[in-house]
C-alpha cells in the first residue's frame, strides 16, 4: 500500500497528451464475496490512501455512512463503498481512500487496492448506456497482459454517488442565485461538455437559469466534433463560428478526450481563434489550476456553484 501511496504523490503532470492515471481497487463480489470486479478512480481525486483507521459511528447517520474519522485534525465522513455498490467484501473493509473534489473531502472504504495504471482517455468508453445504477461513468480498457485481452475497470462517478447518498443536499439553482440573464449574440449557444449525468443536469439547470441556450456533449471528443460541425455549417452560410458558439464550457475528466486536450485543440486551431473556454471541474488544487493556464483556458471554476459559474461566464464574456 505504501508504494501505491508513493505513486499517488508523484503524479502531477499527465495533461499534455490526453493521458491520466487510474487507481484500481476492489470492493467485493456476490454474497460469498466471489466474482470481485475491478473499479477505478482518477488518481488526481485521491488525496491519500490509508489503512482503515478506527471509525466513530454517528447517531442517525444516513445508510451506508460508516461514521467519521479524525485524520490529522480533520473530521472526515467515511462511506461504505461496497454497500453502495451492492457487493460484499470477502476480507473486510481494509483500506480508506481519502478524496478531494467538488469543494469537499470525504473517504471511501474499500476492500483492497490493486495498482495504478496509466491510460489514454481514448481507452475509456462511456458507460451511460450500460446496465447499472448510474454510479459508473465509464469503462476503462486496461492493457493486454501476456497476450491476453486486457481487463475492464469500472470508473466510478463519484458525483452521482454523493448526490444519490443525499439527494436533497444539492445546490439551489434559480434566477436569484445566478443573477440577471446573461446576454450572448442572438442565435449563438454555449457548448458544454461533461460525462457525469448528475453534473450535466446541474449545468443544464444553471444555464437555463442564466437564460443561456446550450448544446450539451458527453465527452471532449463529442464537443470537438460538434464544434467543427457547427463551424462547417457557419462557413457554408458565409458566417463565423463565433456567430453560433459564444463559449465552450468543459469538464476535465471525460472518456475519449479530456478537457485539457479539448481546450488545447481549440486554442491551437486558427479556425477557433479567440473562442472563450471555461474549464468547469471537480478536480481542484494548484497543480490542476496551473495546467489550466498551460492550455490557455480563459477561466477555471470549481464544481458546483451556479453563482460562481454565472460570475465566471460574465467575467469571460466581459458583462
Amino acid at each position: 500500500m505504501n508504494s501505491v501511496q508513493q505513486e499517488v504523490d508523484e503524479r502531477s503532470n499527465l495533461t499534455g497528451t490526453n493521458k491520466f492515471e487510474l487507481l484500481l481497487f476492489r470492493l467485493g463480489g456476490d454474497e460469498n464475496g466471489e466474482r470481485s470486479e475491478l473499479f477505478g478512480i482518477n488518481v488526481f481525486k485521491i488525496r491519500e490512501i490509508v489503512a482503515m483507521p478506527e471509525i466513530t459511528t454517528v447517531a442517525g447517520a444516513m445508510p451506508h455512512v460508516l461514521g467519521v474519522v479524525n485524520l490529522r485534525g480533520q473530521i472526515i465522513q467515511v462511506l461504505d463503498l461496497p454497500a453502495i455498490a451492492g457487493v460484499k467484501p470477502k476480507t473486510g473493509l481494509n483500506i480508506m481512500l481519502v478524496t478531494e473534489f467538488a469543494r469537499t473531502t470525504q473517504a471511501f472504504a474499500v476492500e483492497s487496492v490493486e495498482e495504478i495504471v496509466r491510460l489514454d482517455w481514448n481507452q475509456v468508453m462511456s458507460a451511460e448506456h450500460s446496465a447499472g445504477s448510474g454510479m459508473v461513468t465509464s469503462i476503462a480498457r486496461l492493457p493486454e497482459e501476456n497476450g491476453q485481452p486486457g481487463r475492464l475497470a469500472q470508473v466510478l462517478d463519484v458525483e452521482t454517488i454523493l448526490r444519490n447518498m443525499n439527494p436533497d443536499a444539492g445546490p439551489e439553482i434559480n434566477r436569484q442565485t445566478v443573477g440577471a440573464t446573461i446576454q450572448i449574440k442572438p442565435g449563438s449557444v454555449v457548448l458544454a461538455a461533461d460525462d457525469s449525468v448528475v453534473a450535466r443536469a446541474l449545468i443544464e439547470q444553471g444555464l437555463e437559469a442564466m437564460g443561456l441556450p446550450f448544446i450539451m456533449a458527453k465527452s471532449g471528443k463529442e464537443a470537438w466534433d460538434q464544434l467543427n460541425s457547427i463551424a462547417n455549417a457557419a462557413e457554408s452560410e458565409g458566417r463565423s463560428v463565433h456567430d453560433k458558439v459564444a463559449l465552450v464550457l468543459t469538464d476535465l475528466e471525460m472518456p475519449e478526450m479530456d478537457g485539457f486536450t479539448l481546450t488545447r485543440s481549440i486554442k491551437k486551431s486558427g479556425r477557433f481563434a479567440n473562442m472563450p473556454v471555461i474549464i468547469h471541474s471537480s478536480l481542484s488544487g494548484t497543480t490542476n489550476e496551473e495546467h489550466v493556464k498551460n492550455v490557455q483556458a480563459d477561466a477555471y471554476v470549481a464544481k458546483f456553484s451556479a453563482e460562481d459559474l454565472a460570475n465566471t461566464i460574465r467575467r469571460v464574456l466581459r458583462q
